[in-house]
């Protein structure tokens, strides 16, 4: 009968002492931390104490209902100005894709003529846009027409700068688009086509999910964007957005600042739960990617090598990160 394999007890005496790590100093950074922690608390005292700001004035229109609904207006322009821009986008980043000639020059020229003038121009052609076009007939040209607009009758500022936003936005999509798409290598589609997947198969599971980590940031930052671009859309004219609304009130009582403030209150507060939004986007898109464990993993390691050193792990065992968790 073979011998029977003994294991030797652990003697945590035996074990060398941890290592006491002792940070570096860095009196540069404390420094830095006060003086700049001075002139944070000067800047709030005095504008706390200057008059000009009119805090009462902005305490009495922050939740203005005039206000909230430009708020809500200023949201409504952003979504569907992102969503329609977005779907442009793609739509356009394949046809720049595309290896048909055609679809590839008239993207091109769309993108040339959006992205080479700037949006406010853009912006004041939609305003203009009823006395460009008074009347749109639609049938069969030069024979019956089915339908007759009377532009200028209609009360559009609110779609016009809606759709303004939004052609804009699609051009400056349909890159950011493209660029996510040519990121992914072409090994991962011949990967997946040898795999037997489908052509849609291998997009949504193969180059999609990879290209989204170049598109997210981005498309965040384009989002934020948009919504400070709203601020524009006077040129239309539409007012009933919060800068309008902010500007209106400042038109009546006199008094500018305070209300400026108050307009830029609003667009931070949501400008900061659209960047949470984004970083949890990020980081769901960016799994995988990166080769740092995180904290769970870092403590779950500790633990295995603990056990390990006292013998209690089991041959075999998956060290955390084996198993993709």
């Amino acid at each position: 009968m073979p011998n029977a394999v003994t294991s030797t007890p652990h003697d945590p005496a035996a074990d060398p002492e941890p290592i006491k790590a002792v940070p570096v100093r860095r009196p540069g950074q404390i420094v830095a931390a006060i003086i700049v922690a001075v002139l944070v608390v000067l800047f709030l005292y005095g504008a706390a104490t200057n008059k000009a700001y009119g805090w009462d004035t902005y305490g009495r229109y922050l939740f203005d209902t005039r206000i909230l609904t430009g708020v809500g207006y200023t949201l409504a322009l952003t979504v569907i100005a992102m969503v329609v821009g977005v779907i442009l986008g793609v739509a356009l980043a394949v046809m720049r894709m595309s290896p048909n000639p055609v679809l590839r020059s008239v993207s091109w020229v769309y993108l040339w003529v959006f992205r080479g003038t700037p949006v406010y121009v853009q912006l004041v052609f939609w305003g203009l846009f009823p006395s460009i076009y008074k009347k749109i007939d639609l049938g069969i040209p030069f024979t019956v027409q089915f339908a007759h607009f009377d532009i200028q009758t209609l009360d559009a500022a609110f779609a016009f700068a809606a759709i303004g936003l939004a052609l804009n936005e699609s051009a400056y999509m349909a890159e950011i688009v493209r660029a996510g798409f040519t990121s992914v290598g072409e090994g991962q589609t011949e990967a997946s086509v040898a795999l037997g997947m489908s052509w849609g198969q291998t997009m949504r599971r193969t180059v999609l999910p990879q290209a989204m980590r170049v598109i997210i940031p981005p498309t965040g930052n384009e989002l934020i964007s948009m919504l400070k671009t709203t601020t524009l859309v006077t040129a239309v004219p539409f007012s009933l957005e919060v800068y309008g609304r902010a500007r209106d009130i400042a038109g009546v009582n006199f008094q500018p600042i305070p209300l400026l403030m108050v307009a830029s209150t609003w667009y931070l507060a949501v400008t900061s739960v659209l960047m949470v939004g984004q970083f949890y986007l990020e980081r769901y898109y960016a799994r995988g990617s990166s080769r740092t464990l995180t904290g769970k993993q870092l403590q779950a390691l500790a633990d295995a090598e603990k056990a390990g050193a006292a013998g209690d792990v089991a041959p075999g065992t998956a060290l955390p990160g084996e198993d993709g968790r």
